[in-house]
């Protein structure tokens, strides 16, 4: 009697040992499926971040005020108050960064194009741009809707006069592109493929581009192609070590001399080449396939919307 308790003990213990493990197996693998399903849920919820992280996000750009200028083009009110200029990790001529406190001022949203400087090459009886020298097809350049090119420093002051306005002074650009930050390009710190038009055709143009063709590439103030395309005169004139006795309001640079400063790389340039802070000289009268421009104007212009 004692034997088939054992036995019958025995037999209890195995098929509970077995239901056990049966019960066991079922619970790891309803807790794997659920392991699975939030694995799946976080990859979901992380893709959808990072397409939205890397996507063109369109800011809203309507605070700022615009003004048409004399020639039908849009310019953008660009806000009184301070910013830092230059920069540290540049050439000796970028240094010191610097604080500047500037007035407001508008200037245009975009480059002047081909198209806009021939009419008023027109009106004024002045010469078209010329293209000295360009290794493949002078057409793949010469499009209306590019951005004017072969200018002087002369020609574009000419232009803005004629426009009702003026080259931005030095100061004026970088504030325009930079916002009141340090940002190396005129959307952040780092480089975004297809947000400027410089050297190479990843960005979708070997040579020129139509100004305004970069969405991902505008300002904080929504001002576009002041990093890559051409790069552009502004009024000042050069000298390596102005930022060092720079005023803190308004600079207007150093007195008048043959060399004038360059702004914004081109699209000839690097990626390092086309951050904000960086400075180029040219004489005043030089006429280049990378050099272009574009107007500013102070509050008091008229007009407005």
């Amino acid at each position: 009697m004692e034997n088939k308790g054992v036995l019958y003990g025995s037999i209890i213990f195995v098929f509970a040992s077995f239901f056990g493990l049966i019960g066991m197996l079922v619970y790891e693998s309803y807790k794997a499926s659920q392991m699975k399903e939030l694995a799946k849920s976080i990859k979901s919820d992380t893709s959808e971040t990072r397409e939205v992280e890397t996507g063109t996000v369109s800011l809203d750009y309507s605070m700022y005020k615009t003004m048409i200028g004399d020639e039908g083009r849009e310019m953008v009110q660009i806000p009184e108050g301070p910013f830092t200029m230059g920069s540290e990790e540049g050439g000796p001529d970028e240094a010191p960064e610097h604080q500047v406190f500037l007035k407001g001022f508008y200037i245009d949203q975009k480059e002047v194009t081909q198209e806009e400087y021939a009419r008023f090459a027109k009106m004024t009886k002045r010469d078209i741009p010329r293209i000295e020298v360009f290794e493949d097809d002078q057409s793949k350049l010469l499009q209306p809707e590019f951005a004017a090119m072969s200018v002087s420093w002369e020609d574009a002051v000419a232009y803005c006069k004629w426009a009702g306005k003026r080259l931005p002074t030095e100061a004026e650009w970088e504030k325009a592109g930079r916002g009141e930050g340090k940002r190396r390009f005129s959307w952040g710190d780092g480089f975004v493929s297809g947000a400027a038009n410089v050297d190479g055709s990843e960005d979708g143009y070997k040579y020129l581009a139509p100004p305004g063709s970069f969405e991902k590439g505008r300002s904080p103030y929504g001002i576009y192609d002041m990093t890559g395309n051409v790069a552009e005169w502004v009024a000042d004139s050069y000298d390596e070590g102005y930022y060092k006795n720079s005023p803190y309001r308004d600079p207007k640079g150093p007195e008048n001399t043959d060399l004038k400063v360059v702004r914004g790389g081109s699209w000839r340039e690097t990626e390092h080449n086309a951050r904000l802070s960086k400075r180029f000289a040219a004489k005043y009268w030089r006429a280049d396939i990378t050099i272009g421009f574009r107007c500013a104007a102070d509050l008091d212009q008229e007009g407005g919307s």
